[in-house]
């Protein structure tokens, strides 16, 4: 059987040997080729994404679905975008092996469990239809995603996957497969380095594209933040003292910390008068 390419022997050796510069140089090389491996699959992307929209926009959630570095990497996107984009938790969600409240347990052997994730999507969650799964996996065969996929497919439940092997089961039940092909890894076989990159990116791209196409986005401004802290509120000020060509610094902060956001102050000084 051929080992799958991101088992396959590192392009480097004798790395114990090498000096620092060495290492870090020969890592950044290995790492310019994951946006390039992107950008071969950008068309499979945009069908994944575009399904994506559509479910949202009909009231669906979105599920990432995974376990060790990609399962991690969804989980901090979906802990991001309500804060960032002023939405529902709900909207974006993760499904992890071992559960989410044990992200820092690192629970290896999760993987290998076939019925939690099934379990944890229709008795936790209720998914139905209307929702769309996106399984994650770099080897392609993570028996955990792949086994969850397939009780999805069963129940007549959407799914997406990104993985970085060819031809991988889990793409075999996937509705909308993506397969980015990052090659063999700077150190033969630790995913959580090329591969793990692909999946940050990708979590990424699958958010905020969804974000901005959901108009939590205007202009190139995130406008529906929430007031977590001194910076965002002094990002909002500027922002709409920007879009409507407000000097009062003073005046916009207090506004917004009164109204609780960027639109609903905007609305406020609008019916004041400050905005025409």
């Amino acid at each position: 059987m051929a080992l799958r390419l991101t088992e396959q022997p590192s392009l480097y050796d004798n790395l114990e040997k090498k000096s620092v510069a060495e290492l870090l140089h020969d890592i950044n090389q290995e790492d310019q080729k994951v946006a390039l491996a992107i950008q071969k699959v950008l068309p499979d992307i945009e069908k994944l994404v575009s399904a994506i929209e559509a479910h949202v926009r009909e009231g669906g959630r979105l599920f990432y679905l995974g376990c060790g570095t990609g399962g991690k990497l969804a989980v901090l996107d979906t802990l991001e975008i309500p804060n960032t984009y002023g939405v529902s938790p709900e909207m974006v969600q993760c499904v992890l092996a071992g559960g989410v409240e044990n992200l820092v347990q690192d629970i290896e052997e999760a993987e290998d469990w076939l019925d939690e994730g099934w379990e944890t999507l229709e008795k936790k969650h209720h998914v139905t239809p209307k929702d769309i799964v996106v399984g994650i996996s770099a080897s392609g065969t993570t028996p955990y995603v792949l086994a969850s996929l397939k009780a999805c497919r069963e129940h007549g439940i959407p799914t997406g996957s990104f993985v970085n092997n060819p031809d991988s089961p889990i793409s075999q039940y996937s509705d909308y497969p993506v397969e980015i092909l990052t090659g063999p890894e700077f150190i033969t076989g630790s995913t959580r380095m090329k591969s793990g990159t692909s999946q940050k990116m990708l979590c990424d791209m699958i958010s905020t594209t969804l974000m901005c196409r959901l108009g939590r986005v205007e202009g190139n401004r995130m406008v529906c933040a929430h007031l977590i802290n001194n910076k965002v509120v002094d990002r909002l000020t500027r922002t709409l003292m920007d879009r409507n060509g407000i000097a009062d610094y003073a005046l916009v902060e207090a506004e917004i910390k009164a109204c609780g956001g960027l639109k609903e102050a905007e609305d406020s000084l609008r019916r004041k008068g400050f905005i025409k």
